[in-house]
């Protein structure tokens, strides 16, 4: 379908910087609905440590793909161009305009752009590289993308075992870095897009990402986890959050060391998908800090000509 008249606006940004109340001003200004675009926040399973919208902020407007997966299900984010697009067709045929919020660059790359084709590679080189993992640690893995991929190192979740591996994957099935097979094509949406990314200086972000561990431990976050140990062989669950409380659980460190972990991490992720989003030329950078920030975000849509 062609809708030239249709707008999809995009709020992106690292973590802690306020996509959610964000999106849900703009939306219930232009009288729309939310796409989330957060790579945690579709696993039902996954509440408290995904910091996903409260029961108060999703009855204010309207969510996709919050809660819309679970864990055992494999959902990748080829997975999620297809349902999304096919989501947003939906949608237009209802709304002018739709408000996509979230810090997954990768998921919102591939709503906005399209997904680059990767090489597949034989199992068993995967299967190899995950008997490394269990043997050796995340952390040489780390090293090991660091020499073959400095590019894809400095930009992907290196604490997610999966995308590591996945990027081994490829280099050692091709002799080529995973980051060579960006392409520059870009897939014509038949939908306008806007993007505007949230900012704020780096202290202010980092002190909102450690208030927010804190607030996620007072909120019952170590008994979530404890909750998901039988499934913590799922992709979904080798992320910030959830893998350093397994590390405490086993015994490998104590409660104090295992949060100051998670924000020491989720401040490093939230360094990445900065620097993911500012190699995005059609973002349009807005202070997440200001109070009148949706006035703001309206206006810069507005000037936009949506």
């Amino acid at each position: 379908m062609d809708f030239k008249n249709k707008t999809l606006i995009v709020i992106a940004g690292p973590t802690a910087s306020g996509k959610t109340a964000a999106a849900i001003g703009l939306a219930q200004h232009y009288h729309t609905v939310v796409v989330s675009a957060d790579s945690r926040q579709f696993f039902r399973e996954m509440s408290i440590g995904t910091a996903k919208p409260s029961d108060e902020e999703l009855a204010a407007a309207t969510h996709y793909f919050i809660d819309s997966h679970s864990i055992t299900q494999p959902f990748s984010v080829g997975d999620f161009e297809r349902e999304c697009l096919a989501l947003l067709n939906q949608l237009f045929t209802k709304h002018h305009v739709v408000v996509m919020a979230g810090g997954s660059g990768l998921y919102i790359r591939a709503v906005t752009e399209g997904f680059d084709e990767l090489p597949t590679a034989d199992p068993g080189i995967r299967d190899r590289l995950n008997t490394e993992l269990a043997i050796n640690g995340l952390k040489a893995l780390q090293e090991r993308l660091k020499q073959a991929d400095p590019v894809y190192y400095k930009e992907a979740d290196i604490n997610n075992p999966q995308r590591v591996i996945r990027a081994l994957e490829v280099y050692e099935a091709t002799g080529n870095p995973i980051s060579s097979y960006r392409t520059a094509k870009v897939n014509q949406r038949p939908f306008n897009i806007i993007k505007l990314g949230l900012d704020m200086p780096r202290e202010q972000l980092y002190s909102r990402i450690n208030r927010r561990v804190d607030i996620m431990v007072n909120d019952g976050l170590l008994e979530e986890v404890a909750s998901l140990k039988p499934y913590r062989q799922y992709n979904a669950l080798n992320t910030v959050g959830y893998s350093e409380l397994f590390d405490f659980f086993d015994g490998k460190t104590d409660r104090d060391t295992a949060i100051d972990k998670i924000k020491q991490n989720t401040r490093r992720f939230a360094k990445r998908q900065l620097t993911w989003f500012r190699k995005d030329k059609q973002i349009t950078w807005m202070d997440a800090g200001d109070e009148k920030l949706v006035e703001n975000m309206i206006a810069e849509i507005d000037k936009q000509n949506i």
